[in-house]
């Protein structure tokens, strides 16, 4: 027997294949968007019948809009106990150096996906007029990097702030439903991504870019090293699916005072200078 229905956007690698396994260990049912058959059929195999694939993309209106109708169809009248909208990928560069698409494909996949996943979903998890389920919950994965802007990073953490606001908003106009949407903002997590992160510092990129940007990767890397493994953060994923009334946005960051909570004590201005130095601005 199943404890309920969960459905995660990203399932194959690191947060949100970490998610998956943790719910799929705590006796639930998880729905792993991928886009990939490969990865359809790994998942499938490793886990069974606890296991249900959901081809699409983010990006990809027409396949969220036929995997949601299929879902529908599945539950035959049973709703969803949670979303968790990871789905997600980092631009990262110099704004002066950026191309325009470059921030469109950041926001496509960040903020316009999570919210076409959310509007094809929200019948499942109650929603409707005369639901006959308990309504579920939204956990939206956003970053500290949405409080906490660094230098060329700003398509990604832009994307995450928007994330932040349109959570708040969605929460409160869904309070008619019952339905509870929060975010959590973590820190560096022990994930495939930050391989992924690559900052262009080649003779293409103007000298006064250059060295700053060595230096930031550097900052990354040593970051990298300090980050909470995966699994660990979704045991704190699956304990603020758990809470009655968790916390609205969740900054989970290893030495969070020194990192995070000082920082809020600290004028704005004061950190830009901080920066400056950091990085031989």
């Amino acid at each position: 027997m199943t404890k309920g229905n969960i459905l995660i956007t990203g399932a194959s690698t690191g947060i949100g294949l970490a998610c998956t396994e943790k719910f799929i260990d705590e006796g639930y049912t998880v729905y792993g968007s991928l886009r990939k058959q490969s990865d359809a059929d790994r998942l499938s195999q490793e886990h069974g019948e606890h296991f249900r694939p959901l081809l699409f993309d983010v990006t990809d209106q027409d396949a969220i809009t036929s995997e949601a109708n299929k879902l529908t169809n599945e539950l035959d009248g049973e709703g969803l106990k949670l979303l968790i909208n990871n789905a997600g990928i980092a631009v990262t560069g110099p704004v002066e150096l950026l191309d325009v698409d470059a921030f469109r494909k950041q926001y496509e996949v960040n903020l316009f996906g999570l919210i076409a996943v959310t509007k094809a979903f929200l019948p499942l998890l109650g929603a409707i007029e005369d639901c006959r389920f308990e309504p579920g919950k939204i956990i939206n994965m956003s970053s500290i990097a949405s409080k906490r802007a660094m230098p060329f990073m700003t398509p990604y953490s832009s994307s995450k702030a928007a994330v932040d606001s349109f959570t708040e908003g969605l929460r409160r106009e869904l309070l008619i439903y019952g339905i509870d949407a929060v975010t959590i903002n973590p820190g560096p997590i022990a994930t495939p991504i930050w391989g992924k992160i690559e900052l262009n510092t080649g003779d293409d990129v103007p000298e006064v870019y250059r060295k700053i940007l060595k230096r930031l990767m550097k900052l990354v890397d040593k970051e990298s090293k300090d980050a909470i493994h995966a699994n660990n953060f979704a045991d704190r994923v699956f304990k603020t699916f758990q809470t009655h009334r968790p916390k609205t946005s969740d900054v989970v960051i290893k030495k969070k005072f020194f990192k995070y909570s000082l920082l809020n004590m600290i004028p704005v201005r004061v950190i830009d200078g901080f920066i400056k130095k950091m990085l031989k601005i």
